[in-house]
């Protein structure tokens, strides 16, 4: 095994500790954890991920050994497990994302590791916990990192380690959006486009354990009848091309489901149009992306004959705004975790790579119609 994977084997003379996890593929089995009393002298450094610049991602990132802090009093040794390349991580590295954390920056704002090492003054984390990030910014592309214990919330560790990995941005996205914008009851209709998306595949799920329909927008592709089983596998009601959405059929499909109370909306420009078009009166849609770079058009017959509420969604915001309301994350996170231990919400499929790998994982992340998430596992 190369040296390389440190966050997968930590080094201590001839002693070497196993994370639970797995190492670019192959599972470390949970019960060899690290130990209360491990010494982390030998650790010093991490391999990274990180750009100096802001370009094309492929292009600017690079893999490189940064030495760690000293611990504080207040602070974490993390040794991370696994971290998704997720499209906001892209748009940072290109710096057209909202926040952009100084340079030079580790990439990822997802993924889960394992505590190795607590400060004195530490009460709340303990060796051996698994967490993820509060907050975006953090830079999970890395095998291990010294962090504020206040900067990382626990997990718990009977879930899949690609499901806590990819917990902290999708899930939560799709979570809230089914719960704050339209009191939503078994049997109404939500209607989302870029539905084979990670928010779109956890909307479907969750939507489903709570016994709401959703209609599925995806474009076409060469493997549309592969994807649609995927999707209704998943849960979905229905699954629909965006060229369906724009013709008459759309009348036969809600004779056998009501219109829907809420649309979702993570490609915006004509797709946010036509999904405006099939919201029933005062609905809302929501928009939380835009993946065609196009601006959101509101028909003037929308707002007036059908009196449409048109808002938009950041998860990051929400974890800021409820920072102070520590119960508010737990407990959606201990919600989304019993969707998980009962099989009802699951992991997107993930492709697992090893750092070293990281140009070919993001040239496939930013592909076109590709619904395989990228994850680094260390």
């Amino acid at each position: 095994m190369k040296l390389s994977r440190v966050s997968s084997l930590l080094i201590r003379g001839r002693r070497v500790y196993r994370a639970a996890g797995s190492v670019c593929g192959e599972p470390i089995r949970d019960e060899a954890v690290l130990k209360n009393n491990y010494s982390v002298s030998a650790v010093k450094d991490s391999t990274a991920l990180l750009n100096r610049n802001h370009g094309e991602p492929s292009q600017v990132v690079q893999l490189e050994s940064l030495v760690l802090p000293q611990m504080g009093p207040e602070s974490v040794l993390v040794k991370m497990l696994a971290a998704p390349i997720n499209p906001s991580d892209l748009n940072m590295i290109q710096g057209t994302y909202a926040i952009l954390p100084e340079l030079p920056a580790v990439g990822g704002n997802e993924g889960v590791g394992q505590v190795v090492e607590v400060g004195d003054k530490v009460k709340t984390l303990k060796v051996g916990d698994w967490v993820i990030p509060r907050d975006a910014g953090i830079g999970t592309w890395r095998t291990a990192a010294v962090l504020k214990a206040d900067d990382l919330v626990t997990l718990p560790k009977d879930i899949p380690v690609l499901s806590a990995a990819t917990l902290g941005v999708n899930p939560c996205t799709a979570f809230r959006m089914l719960t704050d914008f339209e009191e939503l009851k078994p049997g109404d209709t939500v209607i989302q486009n870029a539905a084979n998306s990670g928010v779109g595949q956890a909307v479907i799920q969750i939507a489903a354990a709570k016994g709401i329909q959703t209609i599925n927008v995806v474009r076409d592709r060469p493997d549309l009848r592969q994807l649609s089983d995927r999707l209704t596998a998943l849960g979905a009601t229905h699954v629909i091309t965006e060229e369906t959405l724009r013709r008459p059929e759309m009348k036969e499909l809600f004779k056998s489901c009501p219109r829907p109370k809420l649309a979702l909306n993570g490609v915006g420009g004509k797709s946010a149009t036509e999904l405006l078009r099939h919201l029933q009166s005062g609905g809302s849609m929501v928009t939380y992306g835009g993946m065609a770079r196009q601006p959101v058009t509101v028909p003037v017959s929308a707002l007036i004959f059908k009196d449409v509420k048109i808002r938009g969604f950041w998860v990051t915001q929400w974890k800021r705004d409820n920072k102070h309301d520590e119960d508010a994350l737990r407990n959606m996170l201990d919600e989304l975790c019993v969707l998980i231990r009962a099989g009802k919400l699951s992991a997107p499929a993930c492709a697992e790579v090893c750092l070293q790998d990281f140009r070919k994982a993001l040239e496939n992340a930013m592909k076109p119609y590709v619904s395989t998430k990228q994850v680094f596992v260390m």
